[in-house]
């Protein structure tokens, strides 16, 4: 199996097209024509993760972080970056990176794994993302509309949470006239038509555009087809930045912090006054969520979990809610078990390890 193979996999789990504009997701170093050996999982692909996938026999290493977020310009391994980067190289190991793709995502993503760690219930994306949906227009004589809006659901569109081939027809008239350079399958040469047509309208995700129109094109019958296409500023709830649940019943507030740092394996949790006794709405968002303040208050949770919060930052929760920075790598170190999880059921013909490396630069007294 080819690395291609594992990439596609991904991407159709973590879109390429929902991470933020600063990311720097995808392959990294390697060829996605080679063979694979087999699988290393890792939050940060650093220097001592490439060892460890030496040692396993591993020529891709999937890791949440990309090691590469601005352009290198030398490779003299004077830094962690450039000496990780010449060592993938030269050992032909391919450095793959799901990062705030996979943070943006409500099915399989991030926030979702923290959000199962610690028994959320009715949960929904806590800041959907705008602009990711579009709206096609499609004009289409009415013999020929049940095999167009196959095509188009077939090919992804008519998407709405849990809904699928969900589209609006309206009956109407359309004209044209053929020139004599045309190939009309109705009407004649020269002289101006009348055709019963159906306008259909679906909604469809812009990553796969391409695809659409594509099939729109081989399933309609005309030479030309009329359609428009417009961007949509409707909020998308399966895409988006963090997560917002409920416990099943409400937790002493002092009982729930020493649940986070049990289930989520951290040595210290920083938090603001307990303005509340009992907690059962929570926010969540894994790596640094303090951008997501407003909207854990706006979503009225009890407490927000989260990390690296600046000092004066905490001073912004004012008694509104509760914020508890867990740590970065404590907040994302679960990925690892999301991307096993996901592979292993997935792919079963070669080795796929979670790394045995804790690779938080921070340490505990």
């Amino acid at each position: 199996m080819k690395i291609k193979e594992i990439i596609e996999f991904l991407n159709s789990v973590a879109h390429p097209s929902y991470q933020e504009s600063y990311d720097n997701s995808g392959l990294i170093v390697g060829n996605s024509q080679w063979e694979v050996t087999g699988i290393l999982v890792c939050l940060d692909s650093i220097e001592s993760i490439i060892d460890e996938a030496i040692t396993k026999n591993c020529n891709l290493v999937i890791a949440h972080h990309p090691i590469v977020f601005n352009g290198l310009k030398t490779f003299t391994g004077r830094n962690y970056i450039e000496r990780t980067v010449i060592k993938a190289i030269k050992n032909d190991i391919a450095i793959f990176a799901v990062h705030t793709n996979l943070d943006n995502v409500y099915i399989n993503g991030v926030n979702t794994k923290i959000s199962q760690k610690l028994g959320l219930i009715n949960t929904q994306i806590l800041a959907p993302a705008k602009g990711v949906l579009n709206k096609l227009y499609v004009f289409v004589p009415d013999t020929a509309l049940e095999k167009v809006s196959e095509a188009l659901f077939d090919a992804g569109a008519g998407e709405i949470g849990n809904y699928s081939e969900c589209s609006f027809v309206a009956k109407g008239e359309g004209s044209f006239k053929a020139n004599e350079n045309a190939n009309p399958v109705v009407g004649q040469k020269g002289l101006r038509h009348y055709e019963a047509e159906t306008k259909l309208e679906v909604i469809f995700e812009t990553h796969i555009k391409n695809e659409l129109i594509s099939a729109l094109l081989k399933a309609h019958p005309y030479e030309e087809v009329a359609y428009d296409i417009v961007v949509l500023e409707n909020q998308f709830n399966r895409i988006g930045a963090g997560i917002v649940g409920e416990l099943k019943n409400p937790i002493d507030t002092h009982s729930f912090l020493k649940k986070i740092k049990e289930e989520m394996n951290t040595d210290c949790v920083r938090y603001t006054s307990l303005c509340y006794d009992q907690i059962q709405r929570v926010a969540v968002c894994g790596g640094a969520g303090s951008f997501l303040l407003g909207d854990a208050i706006k979503a009225k949770a009890d407490i927000f979990i989260t990390s690296d919060f600046k000092y004066h930052q905490f001073f912004d929760a004012e008694n509104r809610i509760i914020i508890a920075d867990i740590g970065h790598f404590e907040s994302e170190q679960f990925t690892i078990e999301l991307f096993y999880d996901l592979l292993t059921q997935k792919f079963c013909n070669f080795a796929i390890h979670c790394t045995d490396i804790k690779t938080n630069p921070i340490n505990y007294l």
